[in-house]
């Protein structure tokens, strides 16, 4: 009898352990579950700031290092070539996460189904063009480019414009893209962001990822207002007001703020090109933050719709500072502006206004 009970024992114990054992392996298989690719649009891919930002993507940098990703590349018929050939470097680079290349010249194919737009594709302005003929470009491209992701781009597709003038272009695409939320269209300006921050980095000479909550206000351009009024060192005892740190007014006002405002110029007299790097790192670090989220107690600068803070015209594509949750941005509120800063914001949202108005009579 005493035996007989000792088996059933051993049994239940037997069962229990062969029942939980298989429930905790059918558990890890669900962790184990390989994500949905994210289908990544790059228009302008065979370019140079295409060619940096694709190799990035498929390495896990923009979205991490455990989305599986198809990238849908896009350019003009005379970059077919070209774009063939960086189709068949990413095939050769054998990244694990790329699930998928598309490259083509066809808009409506390169939108099918995508989830990220990353929106490089522009017409650059030549010597002896007026700013009016560079806009009217832009404004047919993008145009075409908000009809074609209005159509066939998934609901929920997040818009990154990087093609100057990008404020202006991004508006454009929302104003054809009707069906695709106004929060979801946005703006590089996260490159000047990390300019900024990486002026602060080299003058204090600490690391730049000690460095935070600078802003850029703006337009993504020579207007831009890159601000420290706000910003932070992370330091051996605490952290540190960066106008405390520098002490120098002076440089912060003036040589700090051109210099952001005209890296761009200083890279391309020294490349003979433009910044391609910088601004695909730029590009990856600005989508990664609007999906996965800021850092607690951080911000980041993104040019987003206008909801009327810190009284920027409503509807304008303007860089704020915002913090990312949940694959949404929210606008910092409540920042103390004084005068300085305030000149400095309104200049910028002026120029916003007026590119809009020459955008708007592009249209005819």
């Amino acid at each position: 009898m005493e035996q007989f009970e000792l088996f059933q024992k051993f049994a239940l114990v037997s069962f229990t352990i062969a029942f939980f054992w298989k429930l905790i392996r059918h558990m890890l298989s669900f962790v184990n579950m390989e994500k949905e690719p994210v289908r990544v649009l790059i228009t302008g891919a065979a370019g140079q700031i295409g060619y940096a930002i694709v190799p990035m993507i498929a390495r896990g940098v923009m979205l991490g290092p455990d989305q599986p990703v198809i990238l849908h590349m896009l350019d003009i018929e005379p970059a077919a070539e070209a774009l063939n050939g960086v189709r068949m470097e990413l095939i050769d680079a054998a990244f694990p996460l790329l699930k998928g290349v598309v490259a083509t010249t066809d808009a409506v194919e390169a939108c099918k189904g995508v989830n990220i737009a990353v929106m490089v594709g522009g017409f650059p302005r030549k010597e002896g063009m007026e700013r009016k003929d560079v806009m009217s470009k832009n404004v047919s491209i993008y145009k075409a480019q908000a009809s074609a992701l209005e159509k066939h781009a998934a609901p929920d597709c997040k818009v990154l414009v990087v093609a100057n003038p990008a404020n202006t272009n991004a508006l454009i695409l929302k104003e054809f893209a009707p069906s695709i939320p106004e929060k979801n269209i946005t703006c590089l300006t996260r490159l000047d962001h990390n300019r900024a921050l990486g002026q602060i980095s080299e003058r204090l000479k600490v690391q730049v990822s000690d460095v935070s909550n600078v802003i850029i206000w703006g337009n993504h351009s020579s207007t831009q207002y890159p601000d420290v009024n706000h910003a932070k060192v992370t330091t051996s005892s605490g952290e540190k007001p960066v106008r405390e740190l520098v002490a120098d007014d002076q440089w912060l006002n003036t040589e700090f703020i051109s210099t952001v405002q005209q890296r761009g110029a200083a890279i391309i007299k020294a490349r003979k090109l433009s910044s391609a790097l910088s601004a695909a790192s730029a590009a990856c670090d600005h989508i990664n933050n609007w999906v996965l989220g800021t850092r607690k107690g951080t911000w980041v600068s993104m040019g987003v719709y206008s909801d009327g803070s810190y009284g920027i015209e409503r509807g304008l594509i303007y860089s704020f500072p915002v913090t990312c949750e949940k694959g949404e941005w929210s606008i910092v509120q409540g920042l103390k502006i004084d005068e300085f800063s305030r000149a400095k914001m309104d200049a910028t949202a002026k120029e916003l206004i007026e590119e809009k108005a020459l955008a708007y009579s592009c249209l005819g």
